[in-house]
């Protein structure tokens, strides 16, 4: 059995450039978001001990869910130009780590992870997700959990791991109900409209009660409050897309196997070469400690 840690890469890189104060190499090129990668892997690395780490990115569109709802993701800000400079050197660095960097044009990056890690634990491995994306929590199991970032109003919490309990403990169902309470909440984040009117509490309610979004749809003329019986039939069509909308696509092709049982190895030399060229001069010291102590083990 080994252990392997996915992270969401662009979840992570958003929160490594916000949580760094600005840094700048001599130039003025920004390095703050590649100060926090390097320290944030090597923390998982370290914590967690895997048998090996895979990032994934997105690398352009998302166009199944694209042609579902042309508006998906629609109102989401650009990306900081000081984080978008960095995005190269970060997974030129993440490789140089001896990490795999996954990505694939027209996939969104939790369809391949989630996928994965679905993968990994049908082979009897245990995974870990890095990210605070909540879509995760339909696939946590007793194989797959989720590694959770502090929460900004409480940093002191640190990284915690959400198992099925935690699931049901923060969103009220358990993993098997999340695609179904996503519909009917909605998801701001992603442009997903919800139910009018209808939050966290009612949703779970009614999952708790009929078990699945069929089955409240199917009871639309009963519903309790009663003021939501028309809105719920009107909103059907809505709420299957919705369903569609926020299920991970399970289906996609993953890593062989045979390649990713292989020992992860960093590429010393371009490593250290990346950080000198960036002006990291720490994180290169670290990093020749870390290494080369490494050599030694062997």
């Amino acid at each position: 059995m080994s252990k392997w840690l996915l992270i969401d890469g662009f979840n992570l890189a958003y929160r490594c450039f916000f949580a760094i104060p600005e840094l700048t190499r001599a130039d003025g090129f920004p390095t703050n978001a590649l100060h926090g990668w390097v320290k944030s892997i090597w923390r998982f690395a370290d914590q967690e001990r895997p048998d090996g780490m895979f990032v994934f990115f997105d690398l352009g569109g998302a166009q199944d869910r694209l042609a579902l709802h042309p508006e998906y993701k629609a109102q989401r800000a650009e990306m900081p130009d000081a984080l978008a400079k960095q995005i190269p050197c970060l997974k030129s660095f993440t490789r140089a780590m001896g990490l795999a960097v996954i990505e694939q044009n027209g996939v969104e990056s939790d369809d391949l992870l989630a996928a994965q890690a679905v993968a990994f634990a049908r082979a009897g491995d245990d995974v870990l997700i890095v990210s605070s994306d909540k879509d995760f929590a339909q696939i946590v199991s007793d194989r797959i959990k989720i590694l959770l970032p502090p929460p900004a109003a409480n940093p002191k919490l640190g990284w915690r791991t959400m198992g099925a309990a935690g699931v049901v403990e923060k969103f009220g169902v358990p993993p098997s109900q999340i695609a179904d309470y996503l519909a009917l909440v909605g998801d701001t984040s992603d442009n997903i409209p919800g139910l009018k009117g209808v939050g966290p509490k009612t949703a779970v309610k009614w999952l708790q009660q009929h078990g699945t979004l069929e089955a409240i749809i199917s009871a639309a003329g009963a519903i309790e409050p009663e003021r939501f019986r028309d809105p719920l039939r009107a909103a059907t069509d809505l709420l299957r897309l919705n369903r569609k909308l926020v299920t991970l696509n399970l289906a996609l092709p993953t890593l062989d196997p045979a390649v990713i049982k292989q020992k992860q190895e960093p590429l010393r030399a371009e490593l250290f070469a990346l950080l000198e060229e960036m002006g990291m001069k720490t994180a290169r010291s670290d990093a020749e400690t870390r290494y080369n102590a490494q050599i030694e083990l062997f």
